[in-house]
């Protein structure tokens, strides 16, 4: 099983992937921040997580795969590796929005009850800046499971102050909700849950605010909210590249 390859560079481009990551002791995973341009790799690795656990409900449409794959649509993701080298989750952003269509949630309520309201709340929030968290997944198995899902619940708030914006919008099955709620997120209970990405799920909207958000998923989240996305990255620099748990 293949170790991060930075280990075998120099201390110095070790250090540079060091500092966009931070060790969250709940868990023992360490989370990495990085764009899809600058670590495609471990952006890959990711985004097979992603399709092997929505694939395994049947649910591998949410994900958007497609359009997604490429990066363009990702501001930024998040991953967490545990010791021996594997990603064990993740997810990611996309953003910031500068119209309400190129948020994902209009394409999940578009033709059912709440629409309207949906379209209202993203766009008077879009002045002030508003991100939309995707895709998140954890493997099935991998060590201290628990304690991971509950710190990547809080690891996207991170992104608020990462990419500058005050508002994050996530979307979420109603069995699932507490979990995101224990990091800050607000359900915007107006809006009736929409049947997305089928009839067996009951989709809800969740709002956090930079001014009042808890962020009580990592402990070492201050860190990340000193960075700024997107990061230089030097031609002689090398990729992370990691193995995705089973």
């Amino acid at each position: 099983m293949a170790s991060i390859s930075a280990c075998m560079t120099t201390p110095e481009k070790i250090q540079r992937v060091e500092s966009r990551s931070v060790w969250d002791p709940r868990s023992q995973y360490r989370f990495v921040a990085a764009c899809p341009a600058g670590e495609p790799e471990l952006w890959s690795t990711y985004l097979e997580g992603a399709l092997g656990g929505y694939r395994k409900y049947g649910a591998e449409n949410a994900l958007d795969y497609e359009r997604t794959r490429d990066g363009g649509s990702t501001a930024l993701f998040f991953v967490a590796i545990g010791g021996d080298g594997c990603v064990a989750g993740g997810l990611r952003a996309q953003g910031p929005y500068q119209r309400v269509e190129q948020a994902h949630a209009t394409v999940e309520w578009a033709g059912h009850p709440g629409a309207t309201a949906v379209r209202t709340m993203i766009a008077d929030r879009i002045p002030f800046g508003v991100v939309e968290m995707k895709a998140a997944w954890v493997a099935d198995g991998v060590a201290r499971r628990t304690e991971l899902t509950r710190s990547l619940a809080g690891i996207g708030c991170c992104t608020l102050e990462i990419l500058d914006v005050q508002f994050l919008l996530a979307t979420a099955a109603e069995h699932v909700l507490q979990l995101w709620a224990s990091s800050g997120g607000e359900v915007a209970r107006h809006i009736p849950p929409a049947p997305y990405p089928d009839d067996r799920y009951r989709t809800r909207m969740m709002w956090w605010d930079r001014r009042n958000r808890q962020n009580l998923g990592v402990k070492g989240a201050s860190q990340f909210n000193r960075m700024r996305a997107p990061w230089p990255k030097d031609d002689d620099d090398e990729s992370v590249r990691l193995h995705r748990s089973n």
